[in-house]
């Protein structure tokens, strides 16, 4: 059964909010640099917060995370040296949650999460026809006012939203440049801002996808002695050493865990041709679809390069110019992780799959895709059911590239769906037919 609209035309001051939401910068840190401008997210959250007043949403949060966010293992690297440099860090990267109705149970509320930080670039915002330009069209600032264009519609035909079924909007930062979310969406998860149905607004091409991946940055490092073009074989070599092992892993680790993706890239060791560089660096990003995946990936590289070290030795040590980088490969080669120990979502739940349904919102197909979002921090919190779910497509509508767009057509037709949702979720969890 679905009840409700296919569509939600946005009205003229919904676009105009789209537009007013892009034109401010929301970049954080981690995009533009210590030396950049600050973000200008507190704005942002503060307008789309007045537009949610008019359909009767409060601020019920809105302050920077606890300093406690960036600290622990699974704090990406990036995020603590970037922390450590600006005293400023997260006072300019505050979170929002604007809340409909009385404080309800979680099982009597749901969560809608959105970021408003977005990559760095972008052309100026505009409306060209029924296409908006600009950075954060699709990813995901527009989303989030194609959400309030639904919970318009919904509020408008179901009178249980806001008095017997809560609703909660997360406006986050930290989702982009690396943050994964630790100083955004997990503080505001650790402070219990969520519901019995949770649904993040990032493209999926109107389908409501259960899975997020998550993904552990590694760096091989090589720590030896530079020389002089003119004797190379009398220091170490990790341009050669760093390359053998880059391609080693490149030919052997993607597949061996089941559902991962394997990027090998970054190597540097230096740009001049005239001397033997001894130090260098490789990074890998692994991605995985389960947390035991994960664990999996991880001790496989570990394994693998280990293997790559012995090859190397096997073969280059009677090479003169190699062969003192080979008899000290294994001691001047260390794996150290930028980002690892991250949640991946994985969500299975037949009362809240049958809702969807029931919304006439397709589930994606098992085999589907996924990419890693904020979702990741959901998995795990039990009574509960996350998704992913939003407009257009990040590849074909040029997320995080020049030319970001998005069509009113597919904002539409996604407020449509979050309106249909709503009223399921309202009448299955008052028992109504």
């Amino acid at each position: 059964m679905t009840e409700g609209p296919a569509t939600v035309p946005l009205l003229p001051d919904e676009r105009e909010l789209l537009l007013r939401l892009m034109e401010l910068p929301t970049a954080g840190p981690l995009e533009v640099g210590a030396a950049g401008p600050p973000p200008r997210l507190a704005a942002a959250q503060r307008a789309y917060a007045k537009a949610a007043a008019t359909l009767g949403f409060t601020v019920l949060h809105h302050a920077e995370a606890d300093p406690s966010a960036i600290e622990g293992p699974e704090v990406p690297a990036a995020v603590r040296e970037a922390a450590a440099a600006s005293p400023d860090f997260l006072a300019c990267q505050p979170n929002m949650v604007l809340r409909l109705g009385p404080e309800l149970p979680r099982e009597r509320t749901v969560m809608f999460n959105a970021h408003l930080d977005t990559v760095a670039g972008g052309e100026p915002p505009r409306l060209d026809g029924d296409r908006f330009h600009g950075r954060g069209a699709i990813d995901a600032k527009g989303p989030a006012v194609a959400l309030l264009a639904g919970i318009r519609a919904a509020v408008a035909g179901t009178p249980m939203l806001g008095r017997d079924i809560g609703v909660l909007i997360q406006l986050v930062s930290g989702e982009e440049g690396g943050a994964m979310g630790v100083f955004g969406t997990r503080d505001l998860v650790r402070r219990g801002h969520t519901g019995r149905l949770n649904i993040f607004c990032e493209p999926t091409g109107g389908r409501l996808l259960p899975r997020s991946t998550a993904a552990m940055t590694a760096r091989v490092s090589v720590h030896g002695q530079d020389t002089i073009d003119d004797r190379p074989g009398g220091g170490h070599n990790a341009t050669v050493l760093l390359g053998h092992v880059a391609a080693h892993l490149a030919r052997r680790l993607p597949g061996l865990v089941p559902d991962t993706r394997v990027c090998v890239a970054g190597l540097h060791t230096g740009e001049l041709h005239n001397r033997v560089y001894g130090t260098g660096r490789l990074l890998l990003n692994l991605a995985y679809p389960t947390t035991a995946a994960g664990t999996a990936l991880e001790a496989a590289l570990e394994r693998e390069l280990a293997a790559a070290l012995d090859l190397f030795v096997e073969e280059f040590a009677a090479l003169p110019d190699f062969a003192r980088t080979a008899a000290d490969a294994r001691s001047v080669v260390t794996l150290d992780w930028l980002k690892r120990g991250l949640p991946a979502l994985d969500a299975h739940d037949p009362w809240a799959e049958r809702l969807v349904a029931e919304a006439g919102i397709p589930l994606a197909a098992p085999d589907d895709p996924a990419f890693t979002c904020d979702a990741i921090w959901l998995a795990g919190v039990d009574d509960s059911y996350t998704a992913v779910f939003g407009p257009g497509d990040l590849d074909a509508n040029q997320a995080h590239a020049e030319g970001e767009f998005a069509d009113a057509a597919d904002l539409e037709h996604y407020a449509g769906g979050v309106a249909r949702l709503l009223d399921r979720f309202a009448r299955a969890t008052n028992g109504a037919a």
